[in-house]
């Protein structure tokens, strides 16, 4: 997002935040804010498109950089997530504060949902281990089950021979 969208979203003017960043240049890593080049901050510039505010039917339509006053030849900065989580705990709006407070609760909820995985990925590896003693208790059960009806037909068959010898 653009410094100038965390600005409104903040509630803090560009400028504010701007020079709280600069203050706090040390809590900004290249992977949290960069600022955009010349030639990709005119290739958005030309891309703004906004509605004459007096032409309620919208027909007519110009190209127009953002609405507030900023020096054209300074680029803006442009933060990435962690970078927007960053800001909400260096600025002094309500509204960032209120942020960087929903943000803490939600890495603390990410927490406990991560420990809570864990403890399901153990249980699901205990049962695993479970049921692989399982099969084997089982697979000796059916075995045992086999051999004593192998013994029975062969018991049976024993029994229903043909007698050789005298008979009475």
């Amino acid at each position: 997002m653009l410094d100038m969208d965390l600005a409104a979203l903040y509630e803090v003017e560009t400028k504010v935040l701007n020079q709280a960043v600069k203050r706090n240049i040390k809590r900004f890593p290249d992977d949290f804010m960069f600022r955009l080049i010349v030639r990709e901050w005119e290739g958005m510039r030309s891309q703004f498109v906004t509605a004459y505010p007096d032409n309620i039917s919208m027909r007519s339509q110009i190209v127009t950089t953002y609405p507030n006053k900023r020096n054209t030849n300074v680029t803006p900065y442009a933060f990435t997530e962690q970078g927007v989580a960053m800001l909400s705990g260096i600025l002094n709006s309500d509204t960032a504060i209120n942020m960087n407070i929903a943000i803490m609760r939600a890495f603390v909820a990410i927490r406990k949902l991560s420990i809570q995985q864990m403890d399901i990925k153990e249980q699901l590896q205990e049962i695993k281990e479970r049921l692989g003693e399982h099969d084997v208790q089982l697979n000796q059960i059916y075995d045992a089950m086999e051999n004593l009806m192998d013994e029975r037909i062969a018991q049976k068959k024993w029994n229903e021979r043909e007698r050789i010898g005298f008979k009475k």
